[in-house]
């Protein structure tokens, strides 16, 4: 006798049977996952948690990355990044995957008019930041896993640990001698600016140093070189002071070799600070975000 589906009440009854059969197997599930963890000992179970919960965090970014691209992105250059009728390949042509992280931000940002891609700056930095790392992993170049951090964590290394703040300002609170970060992570991706903190010769003027200048009556003015000629000197004090000398005043004028950013943050912070002060110079760009932004691990 052949098989009928039927659509009266005693499929209903066993549409109900399958549910509670479901939700039963569920429970023995969760029950037997849960003895699981109780057998490993509080220890083990408490590293098995954190991973669990860190695996999770990892694929939400990366969905959050993907479905950014998705909404964004593949309508011109498909889902694979392979391109289409309206836009070229980004996955696989060459000029495009050697473009360095900034380099497709700054294309983000700004787009394409005469090859008719908007600019995407309306996204923020942190949804930016996502297309990319999605666009790496279609590309087979985004290997390593994400990990979320809080920035107002990184605003406190900014201030206090790692010293930012004594020569460098964001929004107009900082020091006045390194450039003005507010903008930095605009045209930065997360390689670039955690590069620049620990890579002495990823920095830009890494080899700028102080200058100390000693006046015929004894004066003495420390300072960053702002403008220099045969004449004169101009220097820029800790505090903001600008000082024009004539060179002709002064009895000595020494450059200090060494340059005013030292080279040990690699040493000096640890990761997880540093990924902190990598997702607050990501964040004050954007005062929409929520202060959680991804940086790679």
């Amino acid at each position: 006798m052949p098989l009928r589906w039927m659509n009266g009440p005693g499929s209903q009854d066993q549409s109900r049977f399958y549910q509670v059969k479901v939700r039963a197997r569920d429970a023995y599930e969760y029950s037997e996952t849960a003895r699981f963890i109780q057998s490993l000992g509080a220890r083990y179970a408490v590293v098995l948690i954190l991973a669990l919960a860190a695996s999770q965090a990892q694929t939400t970014e990366h969905s959050a990355g993907q479905r950014a691209f998705e909404s964004s992105c593949a309508p011109c250059h498909g889902l694979n990044g392979k391109g289409g009728e309206r836009a070229p390949d980004i996955a696989t042509r060459p000029e495009i995957v050697s473009l360095s992280d900034s380099g497709l931000l700054k294309v983000l940002r700004e787009g394409n008019p005469q090859g008719g891609m908007p600019p995407f700056a309306g996204l923020g930095s942190a949804k930016l930041a996502g297309i990319v790392n999605y666009l790496r992993f279609l590309q087979g170049k985004r290997k390593t896993p994400t990990v979320m951090v809080n920035a107002e964590n990184g605003k406190e290394v900014f201030s206090g640990n790692g010293g930012c703040s004594d020569c460098h300002m964001v929004h107009g609170s900082g020091g006045f001698l390194g450039p003005d970060l507010s903008d930095y992570g605009a045209s930065h991706s997360v390689e670039d600016i955690r590069s620049a903190i620990v890579s002495a010769d990823k920095r830009p003027g890494i080899h700028k140093g102080l200058a100390k200048a000693t006046t015929r009556d004894g004066r003495q003015i420390s300072g960053l070189v702002r403008n220099e000629d045969n004449l004169s000197v101009q220097l820029q004090a800790q505090d903001g002071t600008f000082y024009s000398l004539d060179k002709s005043d002064l009895s000595e004028l020494i450059f200090e070799s060494e340059p005013l950013m030292s080279d040990n943050y690699g040493s000096k912070l640890s990761k997880a600070e540093l990924d902190q002060l990598v997702g607050y110079l990501l964040t004050v760009v954007d005062a929409k975000d929520d202060g959680r932004v991804v940086t790679s691990k």
